[in-house]
């Protein structure tokens, strides 16, 4: 495989390299190679060659999510601008970056550079315009081209791993899934919602279930009622859950859509240790369970001493598992058939929508929630 220092020059050779008018989203001058390294790792190992540092920011720089959102515009707005699967992916790179490096480096040290780049699950963007993987593979050009098939976004290696249990987890329930659908966050990469807020999301959660549940049995609950029972519920209801609860005479469709957020309260307790286990999703949950834990609890504060929230690595298995069978759900509806035996697709969506909530997919508010597969 040429190293990047070769395909560097390659590409400089062939006259290929767009104009630096349509480079950077971040430029900043400096001697060398100019290199925009985006990090999904929140450890990003230390940069073991001679270099000289620009810029480097995480999370906690406010202007780090208003550049990301630019340099996802950037991506989308390269040639015709359809999406691909490089784009894609790129995008959802971008999406979890953790930490942005730019830096100058000798040509010398691309090579080095490009083995840091791998511990470091980073793409990176060079003055040519272009994006390319850690070995320098162009996934995206300044054109908006594709032209190497090699290349690839990076993902850790325990997304790999995770990737290949639930693969083997499905195939042995008879549910076999496509091999090409791609890894998902990782550990190293996840910023998980704090214990609070899943809490007050929980009382929110069984509140709007429960006055949608009302409303279908012909005895709907007021806001009041509920509020008087679920204290810590109002505080965290989202605007789309306030409309709902306000509305005296909600139509069907709200009512059903709402009713079936108990599954979302019931992974959210799952995720808070209230229940032992995330069963298999071919049926509904124990809604009078769900119901019960939560009153009991009464607040907040409740839920905090009864809770025992589960490690991030079970959080991401379930995850793994739910955007799974959520693309095969996809299909079967797409093909007009059956979902795959033992698989409730409604019991699907709605725990793969918290759970993208729980791991912050695309740093979205609870309203907002996205489940592409």
């Amino acid at each position: 495989m040429k190293g990047l220092l070769t395909r560097l020059k390659a590409l400089a050779g062939s006259g290929a390299a767009p104009a630096a008018s349509t480079a950077s989203p971040d430029a900043e001058e400096g001697e060398g190679v100019l290199i925009n390294a985006y990090c999904t790792r929140a450890d990003v190992p230390a940069l073991d060659f001679p270099h000289t540092l620009h810029a480097r920011r995480d999370l906690s720089d406010p202007e780090l999510a208003a550049h990301l959102s630019g340099f996802v515009g950037y991506v989308l707005s390269r040639g015709n601008g359809e999406m691909s699967r490089n784009r894609y992916h790129v995008m959802r790179h971008i999406q979890r970056v953790r930490q942005h490096l730019s830096f100058s480096i000798a040509e010398s040290q691309l090579d080095a550079f490009s083995a840091w780049a791998e511990r470091a699950n980073a793409i990176v963007f060079l003055p040519d315009g272009g994006i390319r993987d850690p070995n320098g593979r162009v996934l995206l050009s300044a054109a908006g081209e594709e032209s190497d098939r090699e290349a690839a976004v990076p993902y850790p290696a325990e997304a790999w791993q995770r990737k290949a249990r639930t693969e083997a987890l499905l195939a042995s329930r008879g549910v076999p899934v496509p091999q090409h659908l791609p890894p998902l966050v990782s550990e190293p990469e996840l910023r998980p919602r704090t214990p609070q807020e899943l809490a007050g999301r929980a009382f929110a959660l069984l509140a709007v279930s429960a006055r949608a549940e009302s409303v279908a049995s012909g005895e709907p609950l007021s806001a009041s009622d509920l509020f008087g029972r679920l204290p810590s519920a109002q505080a965290s209801l989202s605007p789309d859950e306030q409309a709902f609860l306000s509305d005296d005479t909600p139509g069907e469709s709200a009512v059903a859509q709402f009713g079936w957020r108990f599954e979302c309260l019931f992974v959210l307790e799952w995720a808070l240790g209230l229940v032992d286990a995330l069963p298999f999703p071919g049926a509904i949950c124990d809604v009078p369970l769900a119901t019960r834990l939560m009153l009991n609890a009464g607040d907040v504060d409740g839920v905090m001493r009864a809770a025992k929230v589960r490690p991030d690595s079970e959080l991401l298995d379930a995850l793994d598992l739910h955007y799974r069978l959520h693309w095969l759900v996809r299909q079967a509806r797409l093909k007009e058939e059956a979902p795959p035996p033992g698989v409730d697709a409604g019991v699907v969506l709605e725990r793969h929508r918290a759970l993208n909530w729980l791991v912050r997919f695309e740093d979205r508010d609870w309203d907002d929630v996205d489940t592409p597969t």
